[in-house]
């Protein structure tokens, strides 16, 4: 994918117009974790200031004495993800440390005190990323080390509300890798990852009260499975940038559903309509007798709360070589679809559990949020 398509598909992802600017904005500068506290791997003393930042420690509990090698994957997307969640926040504190542009907040102790509080989450990323990296490591296994990095925002508000859209992407992913390790034998990880998973869960609800949304998003949170979660983040990572090869990590890659509705589907109604999508099949094997068609067999998948995955036909697909547009239906009042959705392009409209449908996909995840937002706010305000 060229840098700008990488670009555009981020800016989906974070809920931001994708249409081109009469003149082209400056592209985001490609951003690499600094220097200078060891990580991925600090000594024991950078680790004790990580610690201290973070409010805790890793576990001092012995590691399994053996982890099954379907597993390792599991392990090896967490490393990843929380090497890009490290350079995100380092990012988003140097922006407001700097008082760049956009960046800025209406006072000095409101400043410090949003500082102070993702200094905090940038050290427990980065103890998350450290956890899973020693794992692989003690199993002889590979261990993703950061890429450099892209992020398409331009404001305090459009970070907040990324990092809010990324994160719960990451609660229903860590489901996902709850699941795998227990249906591969490996109980002993999965404390750990569920204590994490809470973590983040923290952290979404304190996004969400900064974006006047409730913090709390729906009683059961959206599933998401590993493959999507991976795809997602290459929609942030500077192509080439990665000092190993992509396909070390055994997860396939999908090109992104970009959600043209409701803002790029960062605020869609909460109301039963049909939703845009746009998919570049280009380098999609499987799609090739798809192509130039009207979308017969081709469907829409969505992953919302825990309700098993909801398939709906596509219709209206205009084709341009082989980038399709395509509506489907968001069946919303049926399924109380508040919160996030996450949808996928399928060969198949029946599927018994989320995993299922990776094998089938096309194209994925597009991410579609629904807020029942807080009608008057008074607290800590960007």
């Amino acid at each position: 994918m060229r840098f700008t398509a990488a670009l555009a598909s981020a800016a989906a992802f974070a809920g931001l117009a994708v249409a081109a600017p009469a003149q082209a904005a400056p592209q985001p500068r490609a951003f690499s974790i600094p220097a200078g506290d060891g990580f991925p791997s600090p000594n024991p003393a950078q680790l004790a200031v990580i610690n201290d930042l973070a409010d805790g420690t890793l576990s001092n509990a012995p590691p399994p004495a053996k982890i099954n090698e379907a597993s390792f994957p599991v392990f090896q997307l967490i490393a990843f993800n929380e090497n890009f969640e490290v350079a995100f926040f380092s990012s988003l504190i140097q922006n407001i440390t700097n008082g760049v542009p956009g960046f800025d907040l209406p006072s000095s102790p409101k400043k410090d005190e949003l500082l102070d509080i993702l200094q905090t989450v940038l050290a427990q990323e980065k103890l998350h990323a450290i956890n899973a990296i020693n794992t692989l490591k003690k199993f002889n296994a590979f261990a993703p080390t950061p890429c450099q990095y892209q992020f398409p925002t331009s404001n305090i508000y459009e970070a907040i509300s990324l990092a809010e859209r990324f994160t719960d992407l990451v609660l229903g992913t860590l489901q996902d890798a709850a699941q795998i390790l227990a249906r591969n034998g490996d109980v002993g990880p999965v404390r750990g990852v569920t204590a994490s998973l809470g973590q983040e869960g923290q952290q979404e609800g304190f996004y969400r009260i900064l974006l006047s949304k409730k913090p709390s998003e729906k009683p059961f949170l959206t599933t998401n499975v590993a493959a999507f979660a991976f795809s997602a983040l290459q929609q942030f990572v500077v192509p080439g940038s990665c000092p190993f090869p992509l396909d070390s990590i055994k997860l396939p890659i999908f090109p992104p559903v970009a959600v043209l509705s409701g803002k790029g589907g960062v605020a869609v109604e909460p109301r039963d309509q049909a939703l845009s999508f746009q998919v570049d099949l280009t380098n999609v094997k499987a799609a090739d007798k798809y192509v130039g068609g009207k979308g017969d067999g081709l469907f829409v998948t969505y992953f919302s709360g825990q309700l098993l995955p909801i398939s709906v036909p596509i219709v209206n697909a205009k084709w341009t070589g082989r980038v399709v547009t395509f509506d489907a239906n968001f069946p919303f009042a049926a399924n109380f679809m508040y919160g996030l959705s996450v949808a996928s392009l399928t060969t198949s409209g029946a599927f018994a559990a989320p995993g299922d449908v990776v094998a089938a996909t096309l194209a994925a995840p597009g991410l579609i949020q629904v807020d029942d937002r807080v009608k008057s706010w008074d607290g800590f305000k960007l």
